[in-house]
Formats: structure tokens, C-alpha cells, sequence
């Protein structure tokens, strides 16, 4: 496994990037209704405050308990940060209000960035067949593979369901019960926060066309490149291509400070 599975990189987890054992999925999936509902009743320029003020004092969420309240709001934090000053939030609130259609996939990949056990489930999801099954029971077997003997039976089986559920969520399965896999809808709003996190990974040129994030999309190397285009047409990013020869760089989505750790990184 890479290091975005095994290493407590600091230059990433100071960019937003998470590791290590814990998982929001034990008893959560990546709450897209919750995140959609939060952002819809704030502004874009909205506080890490005023987030859990909106969850936890005018229950926006609409919880039943306080106790309920403030667990919604860790596991949010835990999933996306909800931190402006997170370089991985800023940019997904940034595309969030870009295009609605990619909200399912932009929520994904953040929530891919920062918890590790649905970052192994990756390779169950790209690997099972177009209109193929694929059930929690499936699911719960590879995960006790990659991690053997760390999750009591409930635990697992739990996991599975939520991580199952993630998926479907963000389009890759259909159903309630018997979940098939599908090709998810990708658009150059997805493409770009997916690059632009192989970007902030310390990829660059071809090496970010190649990276755990893009793959992630399941798309062919061709169309991926042609999302890009009309990404940067969009104003988005700009792609420069001469001959094999690719330049993609992020304008206006970096800080000072985050683009001086870039490149003590590369």
C-alpha cells in the first residue's frame, strides 16, 4: 500500500489529509444528506464555529438530542474538517457551489482523503464487474482481509453496510438491499478536485493523471483528459499539453503558505 494508506505524512495532514485506525464508517456512512443540508444553510464563507453552530445550536440537522447534535458535528469534522483553513474543505466548498450534479463525488474523494478504511474499499469497488452484485457480505470478507482479526464480527458486518451505502451514495452502486455496480456520473468539477488532490499528494505532470485519486473515478485515461480540458476552459485549472509533455496547476485555489509546503515537498 501507498503512503496515503500507511504514513502519517505531516505536509498532508497539514493540507487536510487523515490516517491512522479510526473510521467514521464503524457507525456512519460519509453523511452526504447531512453535508448537503449543512452547506445549504450556511454561506461560502461560513467558520468551523458557525458549521457547529448550524448543527448544535440551531440544529439545522435536525437531531433529536444535543448528545446527537455534537456527534453529527464530530463526525462531519472527522469526514471534511469543516475548516476553511483546511486547504481539502476550502477547495470542496469551493466546487460544491460550482456544480450540483458533482456533489455526491466531491464529497466522496474529501471523505476518501481522511478515512482510511474507506480508502481500502477502493479496490472491492473498482474491481467488481459493471452490473455485477455486490453485497456487505462481500464486502465485510475483504475488509477482514486487509485487516484480520481487528474488528469484532458486529463491528465488520457494520462497517461493510455503511461503507456499501457510501457508495451508493456517491453513484457507483444501486440499490436498497441487492446493490449492483454502476459507472458513476464524473464531470470536470469531479476531475478537477481529483487532481488537485493527487496535486496536494506531490504529483505532478503525467504523474497526477495516474494517481490513486483519479483512478478512483473509473473513467478511461482519454476522457479523464477531456474532462480536464473542459475544466480548464471553465477557468478551473490550466492544462498545458506539449507533445507527452503535460503542466496542470491550481490558480487561486492555494494559499501562500500551502504552496511554500508544496514545494518544500516536491
Amino acid at each position: 500500500m501507498d503512503s496515503l494508506f500507511t504514513t502519517n505524512n505531516d505536509k498532508l495532514y497539514a493540507l487536510g489529509f487523515r490516517f491512522g485506525k479510526r473510521s467514521v464508517h464503524t457507525s456512519r456512512t460519509m453523511m452526504l444528506a447531512e453535508l448537503t443540508t449543512l452547506l445549504a444553510a450556511s454561506s461560502p464563507s461560513s467558520t468551523k464555529d458557525e458549521y457547529f453552530q448550524r448543527i448544535i445550536d440551531d440544529n439545522f440537522l435536525g437531531k433529536s438530542t444535543l448528545t446527537t447534535r455534537r456527534l453529527t458535528a464530530k463526525r462531519l469534522t472527522d469526514l471534511y474538517s469543516l475548516d476553511s483553513g483546511v486547504c481539502l474543505f476550502r477547495a470542496l466548498r469551493h466546487f460544491w457551489f460550482l456544480d450540483e450534479q458533482a456533489r455526491p463525488i466531491l464529497a466522496l474523494i474529501a471523505a476518501l482523503a481522511r478515512d482510511t478504511l474507506l480508502r481500502v474499499s477502493v479496490e472491492i469497488i473498482l474491481s467488481a464487474e459493471h452490473g455485477g452484485q455486490l453485497t456487505s457480505a462481500t464486502t465485510a470478507a475483504f475488509l477482514d482481509a486487509a485487516w484480520p482479526d481487528r474488528f469484532s464480527r458486529a463491528t465488520i458486518t457494520s462497517l461493510a453496510q455503511n461503507i456499501n451505502s457510501t457508495w451508493t451514495q456517491a453513484g457507483y452502486l444501486s440499490g436498497k438491499v441487492r446493490k449492483h455496480r454502476i459507472q458513476p456520473v464524473i464531470t470536470p468539477t469531479t476531475v478537477t478536485y481529483a487532481l488537485f488532490l493527487a496535486y496536494l499528494e506531490g504529483a505532478r505532470a503525467q504523474r497526477l493523471f495516474d494517481s490513486f485519486w483519479v483512478r478512483v473515478l473509473d473513467l478511461s485515461k482519454v476522457k479523464i483528459h477531456d474532462l480536464a480540458i473542459a475544466a480548464s476552459h471553465r477557468g478551473w485549472l490550466d492544462y498545458r499539453r506539449v507533445g507527452e509533455v503535460i503542466d496542470i496547476r491550481f490558480p487561486d485555489l492555494l494559499t501562500s503558505q500551502e504552496e511554500e509546503l508544496l514545494r518544500e515537498q516536491t
